[in-house]
């Protein structure tokens, strides 16, 4: 496989945020008076960006209450949720091994960038990334075809040089609106019917395989 950059996902990926998500969803639902449902009802929305969720899950495009909902979410996450989160295994080796093998390695993830560079240093993960890339609080950038263009630009990536890794439809469907190469996860958050339906070149059952994959492990 001829590359020299792999952009990371972050949730459902490099970390298992279910926790931190589910209970700030929650948090945000209850506190606008409504019944929130169980915390594994609500795995789809780890991935998409909240605003989606938010309006799926109330039903609304209204711009006035999604605000507020995701105020609220963001009034836990900040403080809370971001560190109800665990590393996936493997992860760190991983991450080394590419590393070492000369690869420029960047996190691409629809999470405010805010809150994305904390959970990178939270895991000691800073020095395994060239750089962390995420959306604006505002949503830009939260849309993942909108964020690969930027960092493509940003870090000066060729397309065909560059891989995605990801766990969502989002992340293929955006890598590949780019000609990048996909690697879908299935340790995640989407199925592998889900990566492989949406495009996904190439599906990987743990992170010690996106080494193998690359020919860097035996």
């Amino acid at each position: 496989m001829l590359a020299n950059a792999i952009l990371f996902d972050l949730d459902g990926t490099l970390t298992d945020p279910k926790l931190g998500i589910t209970s700030c969803i929650q948090f945000a639902l209850s506190e606008i008076g409504y019944q929130p449902p169980e915390a594994d009802e609500l795995n789809w929305c780890i991935g998409p960006p909240i605003k989606d969720s938010f309006s799926q899950l109330l039903q609304t495009s209204d711009e006035t209450i999604l605000t507020q909902a995701i105020a609220l979410y963001r009034s836990r996450f900040s403080t809370i949720g971001l560190f109800e989160n665990t590393l996936y295994p493997q992860i760190i080796e991983t991450l080394k091994t590419i590393r070492l093998a000369g690869y420029q390695t960047f996190v691409a993830t629809s999470k405010p960038s805010i809150y994305a560079i904390q959970i990178i240093e939270h895991f000691g993960l800073s020095l395994l990334f060239d750089h962390v890339y995420g959306s604006e609080l505002d949503g830009t950038r939260s849309i993942k075809a909108d964020l690969i263009h930027y960092i493509l630009v940003q870090e000066n990536l060729l397309p065909a040089s560059t891989i995605m890794v990801g766990d969502r439809k989002h992340d293929i469907i955006g890598a590949k609106s780019h000609n990048l190469t996909t690697i879908g996860v299935t340790y995640g958050y989407g199925t592998e019917q889900e990566l492989t339906i949406h495009g996904a070149d190439f599906i990987v059952h743990s992170p010690d395989e996106i080494a193998k994959l690359l020919r860097l492990e035996n």
